[in-house]
């Protein structure tokens, strides 16, 4: 038998997904739960073969908790969730997802996935799957790429913690100017405020070689 956990914080949803699951001769449901933080415990204390893991939850979202499993456990974790942009797919499989799927697979899929996943046979949804090949044949593109030559400098400026006026002065450019150009940073690097751009900055090595 292969024992298998439940992560989904749709109650609707988990109970569809176990019921069916429970049909399948090979397959026990031992556990679920309805948000990152109780997976956590409960993959700790049950020790399951595969875990079905949504990604949007309230108390600890799906990719911390796979993260948080991985580090401890030996099981596979399969992600199951109606988002597949860049922003979840990639942070999903850094944390140690094993198989990636969307929520319209159909239920025999998700059971194939789980048996192939014990078995140790990924399961990429293909919208998925098109991503990473691009990434792989592109390289991954940093959120900095977009950013002109002036952008880039006021932001090493702001990862160095200086101030506007600072900026101002470094640069020999306008204050208004200086808060025209973090304006455009803090959007392009998605971030929102100067605080997590310095974070950024730092992350990312962009700070001034002196």
């Amino acid at each position: 038998m292969i024992r298998v956990v439940i992560v989904d914080d749709h109650d609707v949803v988990r109970k569809g997904v176990i019921t069916y699951l429970n049909t399948e001769d090979d397959l026990e449901i031992v556990g679920e739960a309805s948000s990152g933080n109780e997976a956590v415990e409960v993959v700790k204390q049950l020790k399951p073969d595969v875990v079905l893991m949504d990604l949007i939850m309230e108390n600890g979202t799906g990719i911390e908790a796979t993260e948080k499993i991985m580090s401890t456990e030996q099981c596979k974790i399969i992600i199951l969730t109606s988002f597949y942009d860049d922003e979840k797919v990639f942070p999903a499989l850094e944390a140690g997802a094993f198989s990636y799927m969307l929520k319209t697979s159909s239920a025999d899929e998700i059971a194939e996935a789980i048996k192939k996943a014990y078995k140790g046979e990924n399961v990429i949804e293909p919208k998925v799957a098109t991503k990473m090949m691009t990434r792989f044949r592109t390289g991954e593109k940093k959120l900095h790429d977009d950013l002109t030559n002036r952008e880039l400098e006021v932001l090493m400026c702001v990862g160095e913690g200086m101030t506007n006026q600072e900026i101002s002065d470094h640069l020999y450019i306008g204050v208004k100017t200086v808060k025209t150009h973090v304006s455009n940073i803090l959007s392009k690097l998605e971030v929102q405020d100067r605080t997590q751009a310095a974070v950024y900055a730092h992350k990312n090595q962009l700070i001034r070689k002196t």
